[in-house]
């Protein structure tokens, strides 16, 4: 019999779409004083397959990777033990002070789910870009992902 561990991992492509269809993503980096510092933000998936969030240029959590790239990014869902899913992503971060990139990347965020057409796109992208020049965006290239999805137990424990 597989261990219970293995019987609750997600596939690959079952990680993906899981990832890809979150909202919020916890995100943790190493404090200055050795604390975790984690913070919820909206992101979206990169082409590459990276996650991408965007924050303020000034924020601590950039002061935080400026110092030490590593990240721990959390992504989490269910109420009951049965329903229990999630993905933790161990991942470098690297920050990209790109104003085009970082107007792509709000894009990205504001309109995951949403199928919009070009006018739409063209009126969002003017909405954000002006946040975009007090921003900087945050690219998480993951080098390990743990999975869980405790809805594969079919309720045994």
């Amino acid at each position: 019999m597989p261990s219970r561990r293995k019987l609750i991992e997600m596939t690959d492509e079952e990680r993906d779409e899981y990832i890809a269809n979150a909202h919020t993503l916890i995100i943790v980096s190493n404090g200055k004083n050795g604390y975790p510092h984690p913070m919820p933000m909206w992101f979206a998936v990169d082409d590459d397959g990276s996650l991408i969030c965007t924050t303020f240029v000034k924020s601590q959590k950039v002061l935080n990777w400026q110092r030490d790239p590593k990240a721990s990014l959390l992504i989490e869902s269910g109420q009951a033990y049965n329903e229990l899913r999630g993905v933790v992503v161990y991942a470098e971060t690297e920050l990209n002070s790109d104003q085009k990139s970082v107007v792509d990347t709000l894009v990205k965020i504001n309109s995951k789910g949403r199928d919009l057409n070009s006018e739409q796109l063209e009126r969002l992208r003017s909405s954000v870009a002006s946040t975009a020049g007090k921003r900087i965006q945050l690219k998480f290239k993951p080098s390990r992902y743990v999975t869980w999805d405790h809805t594969k137990l079919e309720g045994k424990y």
